[in-house]
């Protein structure tokens, strides 16, 4: 079992940054990739970017490409989302979320254990 805790989020003009923390306990997350996801109200959940476990495959939404970055610290067994350039269409509770490292896929229902969420509000 994974427990994730995942903070960082707040309120912040267009344009600015935020950097989201999601920490990892009850087991390593060395075997897990880890991605973020985003839901709107009234809107199904978007990924938002995933890092497999090495850190070296990294995948991103399109509109956020340039604009926001993953990483992760396995030592520290925690994963982040720095987020840059925010405009109000990112407003949305962001999910951290771990998966197997062996199956790649964008679709939320491959993973298995996910953050409580942390709000995100960008003001025009």
């Amino acid at each position: 079992q994974v427990l994730l805790v995942d903070v960082g989020g707040g309120l912040v003009q267009s344009g600015g940054s935020l950097r989201l923390s999601c920490a990892a306990s009850g087991r390593a997350i060395v075997n897990y990739r880890m991605g973020w996801f985003r839901q709107a109200p009234g809107q199904e959940p978007e990924f938002v970017a995933a890092i497999s476990a090495s850190g070296g495959i990294i995948d991103y939404l399109e509109s956020v490409k340039g604009r926001f970055s993953i990483s992760r610290d396995n030592a520290k067994n925690t994963a982040y989302l720095q987020m840059n350039s925010l405009k109000p269409e990112d407003t949305a509770v962001y999910y951290c979320a771990a998966a197997p490292n062996t199956v790649y896929s964008r679709s939320p229902t491959v993973y298995d254990y996910w953050g409580q969420g942390t709000q995100v509000t960008v003001s025009s």
